[in-house]
């Protein structure tokens, strides 16, 4: 077979580069010596050698494979993406042969942004609040997972990035090395993925706890109880059926504040005729992860992550409500958000500018003070505004950095 600068065939998706200005020739792990494109970025540990390369803002992650092991693997993570799962994008593979080796294939994928792997949430002191959130973000990942027929067959938290979701954790597979895909999973092949995940999870943990101090509710020892636990829970809520009556309607509601309960988003319920005139068979879908940041951009324009959105959503529909009193008629929502964004959201961004260059996330700040609203107005009994929430929130960061600030003086 021919070769272009060590490639000797390669497959990418439309939208990225075509990377052919890599130095394929070389072994991948010289690359930082070599490649101007090479980007130091964090990451989990990895069995393969992993790199990254930078095109613009895009970064990319280019893991090293026996032969064929790359086409699988992105054949797989190809279906997930399909499925709507939160999987690492799959942009191709290459084949390739180094002045020294065999041929070797290469997955590319992208680089998911403003992600972290675990050993980052643990060694930044600045995510300290996340810690807690892992096991919950793994669960939900795990049951998503499970719904669609996917058998992971390799859990761990070094197959996993978590990204900020406005103050949750959300989990990504992005190794898919010994994935399978069925129409079902039995449930054995569910337990046997469940024990994997336990092991390598509490093992993960066992190996973190020797450098920091681990918080309470992430005991290694325990780890393996209070996932199976967590799992349970989220499954049984995900994927059960309700018969409800023709004047049992509050057990709708009751069914979708179960599931809000356990971090799930419904999109919309199904009934179903029973056969018995009386009864219906209700089944709740789960909201496409992508369904409130969609419904965001679609209203607003504005990007952000899906739990971000979901909250951003919920401000619009609040305010929207004001609106419709104000004016004593019903206000159309797409009304209210293009009033929403230049009443609401043009000012706070503006007095938030100041945070916006530590935290490089305008959505997420956004929620944070929508938390702290929350939050005061839990105190108070009463809600007490956007705008008394702004100046709490910025006194109490202005605050915090003068005491930083000292601190390092005093050091």
């Amino acid at each position: 077979m021919s070769e272009y600068n060590g490639l000797m065939a390669i497959l990418i998706r439309p939208g990225n580069p075509d990377f052919l200005d890599l130095p394929w020739n070389i072994e991948l792990a010289h690359w930082p010596e070599v490649c101007g494109r090479s980007v130091q970025l964090p990451r989990g540990l990895s069995r393969h050698e992993v790199q990254f390369v930078g095109y613009g803002k895009a970064m990319y992650a280019l893991k090293e494979l026996p032969i064929g092991l790359a086409e699988r693997e992105y054949t797989l993570l190809l279906e997930m993406q399909v499925k709507g799962l939160p999987v690492v994008d799959p942009v191709g593979h290459a084949l390739t042969r180094t002045h020294a080796g065999e041929p070797t294939s290469i997955l590319i994928t992208r680089f998911l942004d403003h992600s972290h792997p675990y050993r980052l949430l643990f060694l930044n002191d600045g995510l300290e609040r996340y810690r807690e959130r892992l096991l919950d973000a793994m669960a939900g990942l795990m049951v998503r997972l499970h719904l669609a027929g996917v058998y992971w067959g390799d859990c761990s938290l070094s197959n996993i990035l978590f990204r900020r979701d406005a103050e949750q954790l959300g989990a990504y597979l992005v190794d898919a090395e010994t994935s399978e895909i069925h129409e079902t999973l039995s449930d054995g092949q569910r337990r046997t993925d469940l024990m994997i995940l336990a092991e390598n999870v509490g093992g993960d943990l066992f190996d973190i706890s020797a450098t920091v101090a681990l918080p309470d509710g992430l005991r290694p020892e325990e780890i393996g109880e209070t996932i199976l636990h967590l799992y349970e829970d989220l499954w049984s809520e995900m994927s059960r059926e309700l018969i409800v009556g023709v004047g049992e309607r509050w057990r709708i509601q009751e069914r979708i504040r179960a599931l809000n309960a356990v971090s799930v988003s419904v999109s919309y319920s199904e009934m179903i005729a029973t056969g018995d005139r009386d009864r219906l068979r209700m089944r709740t879908l789960v909201a496409d992860r992508d369904y409130h940041r969609h419904h965001l951009h679609d209203l607003t324009g504005q990007v952000a992550q899906e739990r971000q959105a979901e909250l951003i959503l919920n401000d619009i529909h609040e305010f929207k409500a004001r609106l419709s009193r104000e004016r004593n008629r019903s206000v159309p929502l797409a009304v209210a958000a293009f009033n929403w964004q230049i009443e609401m959201w043009e000012p706070a961004i503006t007095r938030l500018s100041p945070l916006l260059h530590e935290h490089g996330d305008a959505a997420e700040l956004y929620c944070q003070i929508l938390e702290h609203k929350w939050f005061l107005s839990e105190q108070a009994q009463e809600d007490v505004g956007l705008e008394r929430a702004l100046e709490d929130y910025m006194s109490y960061s202005s605050k915090r950095r003068d005491d930083s600030i000292s601190l390092n003086c005093s050091l």
